[in-house]
């Protein structure tokens, strides 16, 4: 049984000072292999005192020297890829060789990206040729507390820590309860960089406790969240009455939305991507809107990749999907699939209960519905597992008014050999991003929603103003 029951509070790791046992489950075997400790407001105020008086000094530093240290800290983050691969393979289910290239991958090229971004990022800036005497001033935002997810731990951890350090913020992190020690790992990272005491602190918990108390805090200045939109409303009520800044990325619905001239590899591109980390991902196409001339061909396809999809433990190598996190998560899921059932919803691939072979361990079968309509649950829930459903479309009007039904805003994706329709498809699909024809964003692009998937941006130039107070200065002297 692994033991990590310290937090790291002003550089060093120290005993809790109210710290209540907490078992970290293999959610491949349901069996608990390592115990934490959950923190309680005595932790929660020693690390908020030891970020606010490191705050002045750190601001302080020079863009240099935030540079170089970001420069040490990505050397390290790949000393240390197998270790945080491993991890993060044991605490939240990811294949492990997922696990090592796109869950550590993740943190390194964000890591890389602000870097980049902070090379051409400036904190003193004229506001015009009209107004010679004035000037924009980027300050830190101050002390940031920050609540990060489950799913992709080092995707998280990094878009928030990374740019509050070279911005000049100081901070707390307080990691998913369910997978902390890839946040651990991460600490003895920063430690090891150099990040002076008291700027970056780490105290494990629950959102109910340690978050809860980072977003009422009166000596937080900022809240950065992922996760749930419910939580995501909680931590905005409770944060209100210190009036602190709230960014939140919360969940989504992706509508995908194929024509009958998408490329041949768009329905497989789409199953898979819903599918990918077991379906727990926010920004998953989790709604295939199909054109009505290639719907049965396409329902066909996705069938096809669903029954020809593995599912496996965590520690196999290879390539497969792992369990769920949780056996909340399971029985969520298993919830939902038997609602799409009852809803009159065609399966066609999967179902409910676990894989053949399986009698243990969160593992969902990969599950297709067909003839959806977007009023079912299935259309409206964010399901966070492996769950597609299709809906038939006539018209491009029609695409749009059905993707845009949806109380979330994240990332919308059309799948058409039409530049035109494309562009046009971009402009009013209501959503933070809208990826097309299978591009990747680019390093730097942002990240985040409209509507109940949250606000604010991460990564590149955007992620880093966000942790930033903008200053107006009249009567500048040069």
């Amino acid at each position: 049984m692994i033991e990590r029951r310290n937090f790291y509070i002003d550089g060093a790791w120290v005993a809790p000072r109210a710290g209540q046992p907490c078992e970290v489950i293999d959610p491949s075997t349901e069996e608990p292999f390592a115990v934490i400790s959950l923190g309680g407001q005595a932790d929660t105020d020693a690390a908020v005192a030891a970020a606010r008086a490191a705050q002045p000094g750190w601001a302080a530093t020079s863009k240099a020297e935030r540079s170089d240290l970001l420069a040490r800290i990505l050397g390290l983050y790949k000393a240390r890829a197998e270790d945080l691969a491993q991890a993060m393979s044991r605490e939240m289910g990811a294949p492990i060789d997922f696990a090592r290239t796109s869950q550590v991958g993740a943190g390194a090229w964000h890591i890389k990206g602000f870097i980049h971004a902070l090379d051409m990022f400036e904190f003193d800036r004229p506001l015009g040729s009209h107004a010679p005497g004035d000037r924009i001033l980027m300050d830190p935002m101050g002390v940031i507390g920050m609540i990060t997810p489950w799913n992709w731990p080092m995707n998280q951890i990094t878009l928030k820590v990374i740019p509050a350090l070279a911005t000049g913020c100081t901070m707390v992190l307080k990691p998913s309860e369910i997978a902390p020690l890839s946040a651990m790992i991460f600490a003895e990272i920063l430690h090891e960089a150099g990040v002076p005491p008291g700027v970056f602190n780490l105290v494990n918990g629950d959102g109910a406790g340690v978050g809860t108390q980072l977003s009422g805090h009166p000596d937080i200045d900022m809240i950065s969240f992922t996760g749930s939109t419910r939580a995501g409303i909680a931590i905005s009520k409770n944060a209100a009455d210190t009036l602190k800044r709230v960014h939140l990325e919360l969940g989504g619905k992706g509508a995908n939305l194929i024509f009958a001239d998408a490329d041949e590899q768009a329905v497989q591109r789409g199953v898979l991507h819903c599918f990918q980390n077991s379906g727990q991902s926010c920004n998953a196409p989790t709604r295939m809107l199909v054109e009505r001339a290639v719907y049965d061909a396409a329902v066909e396809t996705a069938r096809a990749v669903a029954e020809t999809m593995e599912v496996g433990p965590a520690d196999r190598e290879g390539r497969h999907i792992g369990p769920l996190v949780s056996a909340t998560q399971f029985d969520k899921v298993q919830a939902l699939i038997q609602t799409g059932i009852d809803e009159g919803a065609r399966l066609v691939a999967g179902g409910l209960g676990r894989p053949d072979g399986f009698n243990r361990g969160y593992f969902v079968r990969p599950t297709v519905f067909a003839d959806v309509t977007n009023d079912m649950t299935i259309a409206r829930e964010e399901i966070f597992g492996p769950v597609l459903s299709i809906i038939p479309f006539d018209s491009e009007e029609e695409a749009v008014t059905i993707a845009n039904d949806t109380e979330y805003g994240l990332t919308n994706y059309v799948q058409s050999q039409d530049g035109a329709r494309c562009n046009r498809l971009a402009r009013r699909l209501r959503a933070g991003m809208v990826e097309m024809n299978g591009a990747s964003r680019g390093v730097g692009s942002p990240f985040g929603g409209v509507k109940r998937s949250g606000n604010g941006r991460e990564g590149g130039i955007w992620g880093l103003e966000e942790f930033c107070e903008v200053k107006a200065v009249s009567g500048w002297h040069e």
